[in-house]
């Protein structure tokens, strides 16, 4: 079989570095992104954040859709963008691979001759590339859909093609856009453990843009958040999801967050309100506690619990098996209840309740 040419050479030469390592700086009329991203080889990196945070602004510097305005981006130590040198290297030139949200494919192709086009793009005769290209269909279980056009492709197999047309030019980088959003919930789960396998074998680096929580935590190795074009908390999933430091980041892995000052076993929050915390703690610190710590009572009740409240329910949603209760006071929080709970505290929005966390259900962090 020929071999596919080097699209950048100096990305191919043995490096002991961060297949990338990056500088991000793009200025967008008032909005400035400016995210540092290293990605080790073999390693798959999840960038995450709000609407509007600067997700796929950097998707699109890195794939060179957009310029940067300073900073740098460097695979495998060599240069692909440096403003301050004039070096600027065009999308076709990057040994960059890309699956888009809505994967792109070329209605008039078909799966095969998809996944032929970038290798056919890299300078391989055409009965070469579509010969790997059967061996990517066939390695992500496609192998008797080559023939087949998008239009004949359900939305799990299309997201397959995109992503081994993306693998097949070998990337040195992978970026994965929102990869799985287009799916319905059923081919979602299959489809994200066999994407899981995928990327466990690929040797690049691979950037997963995502605002699914799931899909991060199952795919990637380290979480990147980002806020405003800032990058706001990183580290691996069990630290961030354990102690998020931002309102956004708690959300995303369902708990209650709260910032105050600590003095021992107590932190006191800006709004005079005091947590119990188990955890001893001095300074300016962070204290979290989920939902299911939450226990709701009629009256306000007698027992261990340390932090008790007053609140009022200001809604009410169901959250998988439980239900999702909004609750406003002294401190906003969520609290989950059963559903037979529910129905026996007869709750409804508007309702005034006592909202009770035990100290050793909290836990205290520095901020």
């Amino acid at each position: 079989m020929t071999a596919v040419p080097e699209p950048v050479t100096a990305a191919r030469k043995p490096f002991n570095g961060p297949m990338l390592d990056a500088h991000l700086v793009v200025d967008r009329g008032t909005f400035r992104l400016e995210v540092a991203l290293r990605i080790a080889a073999g390693e798959v990196v999840a960038l995450l954040g709000p609407n509007g945070a600067g997700k796929t602004t950097a998707l699109r510097a890195l794939a060179g859709l957009q310029p940067l305005t300073d900073g740098h981006l460097a695979l495998a130590g060599g240069d692909l963008d440096r403003p301050e040198r004039r070096v600027w290297t065009p999308p076709e030139d990057r040994p960059i691979g890309v699956v888009f949200q809505d994967y792109l494919l070329f209605p008039h192709l078909t799966a095969v001759d998809n996944v032929a086009f970038g290798l056919r793009r890299r300078g391989l005769d055409r009965r070469a590339a579509r010969a790997r290209a059967e061996t990517w269909l066939a390695r992500v279980g496609l192998a008797d859909h080559g023939r087949r056009k998008p239009r004949q492709l359900s939305g799990g197999q299309a997201q397959r093609v995109a992503l081994a047309r993306a693998l097949a030019v070998d990337p040195t980088l992978l970026l994965l856009d929102e990869p799985l959003a287009a799916l319905d919930a059923r081919t979602r789960l299959d489809t994200r453990a066999e994407l899981h396998r995928h990327l466990t074998a690929h040797p690049g680096a691979t950037l997963l843009v995502t605002h699914d929580p799931l899909d991060a935590l199952v795919l990637a190795d380290r979480l990147v958040i980002v806020e405003d074009g800032r990058v706001v908390q990183e580290g691996d999933a069990a630290t961030v999801t354990a102690r998020p430091r931002t309102d956004y980041v708690a959300r995303l892995v369902g708990l209650n967050l709260y910032r105050g000052r600590a003095d021992g076993h107590a932190v006191h929050l800006a709004d005079t309100f005091t947590l119990a915390c188990a955890d001893r703690l001095d300074g300016d610190a962070f204290v979290v506690f989920p939902p299911t710590a939450v226990a709701l009572h009629p009256q306000r009740p007698d027992g261990s619990a340390r932090n008790t409240w007053p609140a009022t329910i200001t809604g009410i949603q169901r959250h998988g098996d439980n239900l999702r209760v909004q609750l406003a006071g002294p401190i906003t929080a969520a609290a989950d209840v059963t559903p037979a709970a529910a129905a026996h505290l007869q709750l409804t929005p508007g309702q005034q309740v006592w909202a009770a966390v035990k100290a050793t259900e909290t836990q205290a962090y520095p901020a």
